[in-house]
């Protein structure tokens, strides 16, 4: 499934994107997460498809979309969906965001409200505390000086499970090359707005009004359950999910266990 080719079209600011599923239905828009590319949802695409028109990109220096256009920031991405939806004459957008993803709409949420239908936020960070800011930060740092796979194999531990990286699993060999693809100044740019965007979105004023769902792995330790609860308090009905013993890349281990909840929240919405 991870082989399906990728036929994307380019906006006129250089971003990537593909359009499928019936012309007729509602659009969900799906943003990936630090260093990945719009291919991490391709596990949930036969399900999403059948029900809505959905809409892939890939963000400023990833994939197959241009650097980044001025310093990266939060603002910058929203932004980037934001011109992507006009372009394609898209009035109204689920967003559904995985890690860096997830704190991109939710700045979407709060910059073009008017755009949004719903939210549904996947495997994203809030407030770490005082030690687990300072090793994120680290990280990003270590980027800047180093390179974007000076981190990427203790990343990999983080991501997926024991088993997975045991077995015959494309994912972390994909995971490797999409990282590749990635623009080295654009990449760490990202990884510092990743680090530091948390700031902005804790305790948003005005407040995020869209019906939400929150969904984060067990055993993920950069996005915790905890992190999902903290979330999910700020946005008034707001639902959350934690999906057992998977880590930060679940989405791609085990794609139904993402895709089932998250259709059945957005055609209830």
């Amino acid at each position: 499934m991870w082989k399906t080719p990728r036929v994307f079209k380019t906006a006129p600011d250089g971003t990537a994107f593909a359009l499928s599923g019936p012309e007729d239905k509602p659009v969900v828009a799906l943003i990936h997460g630090l260093g990945l590319c719009a291919g991490v949802f391709n596990g949930m695409l036969p399900a999403l498809e059948r029900e809505f028109r959905v809409l892939r990109y890939d963000l400023y220096g990833h994939g197959q979309s241009a650097p980044v256009p001025s310093k990266a920031s939060l603002k910058l991405y929203s932004d980037q969906l934001a011109v992507l939806l006009d372009y394609l004459d898209v009035e109204q957008a689920s967003v559904v965001g995985f890690s860096i993803g997830g704190m991109i709409n939710r700045r979407f949420a709060l910059d073009h409200p008017q755009k949004l239908t719903a939210l549904v936020i996947l495997n994203s960070p809030h407030d770490r505390g005082s030690d687990g800011q300072l090793s994120v930060e680290q990280r990003a740092l270590q980027v800047r000086e180093q390179g974007a796979f000076s981190t990427f194999d203790a990343a990999l531990k983080r991501w997926f499970t024991l088993a997975c990286l045991a077995s015959a699993d494309p994912s972390p060999d994909l995971v490797r090359e999409w990282r590749g693809l990635a623009d080295p100044e654009s990449y760490a740019q990202a990884a510092w707005v990743l680090a530091n965007g948390v700031r902005e979105l804790s305790s948003p004023k005005p407040e995020i009004s869209a019906q939400t769902l929150v969904i984060t792995c067990e055993n993920d330790t950069g996005s915790t359950p905890e992190m999902s609860v903290a979330i999910a308090d700020e946005i008034a009905g707001a639902q959350v999910m934690i999906i057992p013993e998977l880590q930060h890349l679940g989405l791609m281990e085990n794609p139904v266990l993402f895709s089932a909840p998250i259709l059945n929240f957005l055609k209830k919405g």
